[in-house]
């Protein structure tokens, strides 16, 4: 599939580098960084618990790293817009395909996207042409079977939002193994021309043994909006990579992000913004609740160029411990070489506030009542910057669910 060479020897980062040194990648020793043989099958239900009621919306499944179409819904999009398998896009010499894969995450990002554009075979592409809008979300489900055990997933996402268009993308990695050992390397390349709008949802649920490596870059031009939600609730180790490049003036960058770790999870969310023209704002908050032993990484980057004047860039990380052995490595980070910007950072860790749990039992609400209810109040500015209606009651019925799970 690949359209770029990538060298099939990688070399894993170490605590040395400064980008993973909170991020142990022992774990991968055991697995083989090469695809699995052939996709496995899914029965007729597996997907039912993942598809938000909307089984009629544009949906591909992608199993194991490859398209499985008779699972997958391709409707007739609006407007000569196009969804369909990268690897069909690929054969057909796609011209818009063409002019952008591989150009926003080449294989020298990091040397898991080397892998990536070495060994994936499929994926997904999306093209919005200019002044279109897409009514209903295009979902992409991302499949763990049993047949990708002690192997590598390596699924590569396309997607080009013309010059005044409007979309929403949801990608959901779900395992069907609940205790699937294998390795989810994935990468996926936004583009937004002048004045286009994306809502960007990523849920990654994986297994309990699971590790994933992800890495999401979005390149915007003139005017355009980007609002992105990310939600990380699996794999024994999960991280993910999202940058975002505003390449002219009055741009606007929203990311939002909520993990939730338990047991010896290590999720870890490194994002970058990178201001490089003037009159652009950017808003960021993450927020993570961790429980037993498990740990969390938050580095957050804005650079703001000397050319980028008057831009307004806000960023927050908050962290809720919820037992004395779990952990966060939190480094929000400013690089700014122009004068006249309002740029704030911050990061929080901490416990629940003891006089709020002493309000909440004056009142009668007590024990694991009023533990949940302040918790919930701490996750739900997040939660609820999900704008479709659909997604978020569905992820706030599974985060609900976790955090029953994590406090009980």
């Amino acid at each position: 599939m690949t359209a770029t060479a990538a060298p099939r020897t990688i070399t894993l980062p170490t605590s040395k580098d400064e980008e993973w040194r909170f991020t142990p990648l022992g774990g991968l020793a055991g697995l083989a960084l090469e695809l699995g043989d052939s996709p496995g099958r899914l029965g007729n239900a597996d997907l039912t618990p993942y598809l938000f009621g909307h089984p009629e919306w544009p949906t591909v499944v992608v199993v194991d790293g490859r398209v499985d179409a008779a699972a997958s819904n391709f409707p007739t999009l609006p407007a000569g817009a196009r969804l369909l398998p990268l690897s069909q896009a690929i054969a057909d010499g796609d011209s818009v395909m063409r002019a952008h894969l591989h150009r926003h995450i080449g294989p020298g990002a990091t040397p898991f996207t080397a892998l990536n554009t070495s060994l994936s075979v499929d994926g997904v592409f999306l093209h919005v042409p200019a002044n279109v809008t897409l009514t209903m979300p295009v979902h992409v489900v991302h499949v763990a079977t049993s047949a990708a055990a002690g192997v590598t997933i390596a699924p590569r996402t396309l997607a080009v939002i013309e010059q005044g268009a409007t979309a929403t993308l949801i990608e959901t990695f779900v395992s069907l193994d609940p205790q699937g050992n294998y390795f989810t390397d994935a990468c996926a390349e936004l583009v937004l021309g002048a004045n286009a709008r994306l809502e960007h949802i990523r849920v990654q649920r994986e297994s309990a043994a699971a590790h994933h490596i992800g890495f999401t870059q979005v390149d915007q031009q003139r005017d355009s909006h980007y609002r992105s939600f990310v939600l990380q609730l699996g794999g024994k180790m999960a991280r993910h990579n999202l940058h975002a490049t505003l390449n002219g003036p009055n741009i606007e960058t929203l990311l939002y992000g909520l993990y939730l770790t338990s047991g010896e999870q290590l999720i870890d969310n490194h994002t970058a913004i990178f201001h490089n023209e003037p009159n652009c704002n950017s808003w960021e908050v993450y927020k993570g609740v961790l429980a037993d032993s498990s740990r969390a990484v938050f580095n957050g980057k804005v650079f703001v160029l000397p050319v980028a004047q008057k831009t307004d860039a806000k960023q927050t990380n908050r962290n809720l411990l919820l037992s004395d052995t779990a952990k966060v490595d939190t480094k929000p980070q400013l690089e700014i070489f122009a004068d006249d910007v309002k740029c704030t950072h911050g990061a929080t860790v901490g416990k629940l506030d003891e006089l709020q749990r002493y309000y909440l039992q004056t009142r009668g609400i007590a024990g694991q009542t009023a533990q949940a209810l302040l918790i919930w109040a701490f996750v739900a500015e997040v939660m609820m910057e999900v704008t479709v209606a659909a997604v978020r009651d569905a992820l706030e019925a599974t985060v609900r669910e976790r955090l029953e799970q994590m406090i009980a």
